[in-house]
């Protein structure tokens, strides 16, 4: 008895320590999962840090060159005012100096002529004088040439106002933000057959939203897509294919501004849900290329047009992409009521590329609608009725 109570008690150990065992693998495999997510919390603030100053030193080295920019071109837009400036004014003051400087050279002419004639020999001196006295008389040593005064000559400045630095210094320390979180976020994801909806969120109370744009990418390697853009928190994506991974993203605008704020994180989405599918090989019905839509087809719908059972041989041009067919519809009364029925006609018009057929139908009473479809081969085309 004792031999078989210890063995009881063997097996009850043992199975404490298994039990034990498997705790502790489970409870590393808990650790060692949250590790990992500590370890991806880490990478994506380093990440988003990295990628932050990237952005920052970007963003502000583009300013610094177009600020630059502006400010050398508004510099040589001053200096050229100054040049324009400088030669429109100096050139009345050239050419009264050539004036003057012709005055002097006639008068020094004149003064060694003059001179000459006083000091020349004095046979000669009667007509040396004579001809110094006419000349002297016609250059007219009186008239001076006028020269502006310094105060009716421009005197060049420039006008700086201070203002601006005051102005620049408070919008440079103003411009830009850094935030620890995107103002959004998702939040849910909801599966849906052939789709997905996505709900998000505002994470900062404070932040007042326009609108929301959702993005969206099958595979790391592609590029994300708008799938919407409004005013709604939430929306349902369509068209996805079952059991395959898509990241989606989301921004907002705020009210009254332009940009969009940084973006949310991204987050992986899937459904395992397949699309609601009509079934193939139905009789009498065409499937679109998703097999989302059914359309039934006319039993006589090979191509020919049948008026009244008879077959037109009138054509219309080939359909095709940016081409406009028209259908005009006009009732004609055949003769009095009676009720026999057969006293209408449909009389329709189709008309395409400055083509038009006209067919008549024989109704039994009056009709006053006309249901038309169209059909396409191949999936792209997109019809506009109006």
């Amino acid at each position: 008895m004792e031999a078989a109570a210890a063995e009881a008690e063997v097996r009850l150990l043992l199975q404490e320590a298994r039990e034990s065992i498997e705790a502790a693998r489970s409870y590393r495999r808990e650790l060692q999962q949250r590790l990992r997510g500590l370890h991806q919390a880490r990478e994506q603030i380093k990440d988003s840090a990295t990628l932050t100053r990237d952005v920052l030193e970007q963003h502000f080295s583009d300013l610094k060159g177009t600020l630059k920019k502006l400010l050398d071109e508004r510099l040589m837009s001053l200096l050229q005012e100054v040049d324009v400036i400088e030669q429109e004014s100096i050139k009345p003051l050239d050419e009264c100096q050539k004036l003057i400087e012709h005055g002097v050279s006639t008068a020094d002419d004149l003064l060694r002529e003059g001179e000459s004639a006083v000091d020349g020999d004095v046979g000669q001196q009667n007509e040396k004088l004579c001809n110094f006295t006419k000349k002297a008389l016609h250059i007219q040593l009186d008239s001076l040439p006028e020269v502006p005064s310094l105060v009716d000559v421009p005197c060049l400045s420039a006008q700086l106002d201070d203002c601006l630095l005051t102005i620049l210094k408070n919008q440079i320390f103003r411009h830009g933000t850094v935030a620890s979180r995107p103002p959004v976020q998702l939040e849910e994801f909801v599966e849906k057959p052939g789709g997905i909806l996505v709900r998000w969120c505002k994470v900062d109370e404070d932040f007042v939203a326009q609108d929301y744009r959702l993005q969206l990418r099958k595979g790391a390697a592609s590029p994300f897509e708008d799938v919407y853009v409004g005013s709604e928190p939430e929306f349902v994506v369509l068209h996805m294919d079952p059991n395959v991974d898509y990241q989606f993203r989301v921004c907002a605008r705020g009210d009254g501004r332009q940009e969009w704020s940084p973006w949310s994180v991204p987050q992986i989405g899937r459904t395992t849900l397949v699309p609601h599918e009509w079934t193939t090989g139905l009789e009498g019905y065409s499937l679109s290329s998703r097999r989302n839509i059914a359309l039934r087809n006319d039993s006589q719908s090979c191509g020919a047009v049948f008026v009244n059972g008879k077959e037109m041989t009138n054509q219309l041009p080939a359909v095709t992409s940016g081409s406009t067919v028209t259908f005009d519809m006009e009732v004609v009364q055949l003769g009095p009521c009676s009720n026999e029925g057969g006293n209408f006609k449909l009389r329709v018009t189709i008309s395409s590329n400055n083509r038009e057929v006209v067919f008549d139908w024989v109704l039994d009473q009056c009709c006053g609608s006309l249901y038309f479809g169209c059909s396409f081969s191949y999936p792209g085309w997109k019809v506009l009725v109006f």
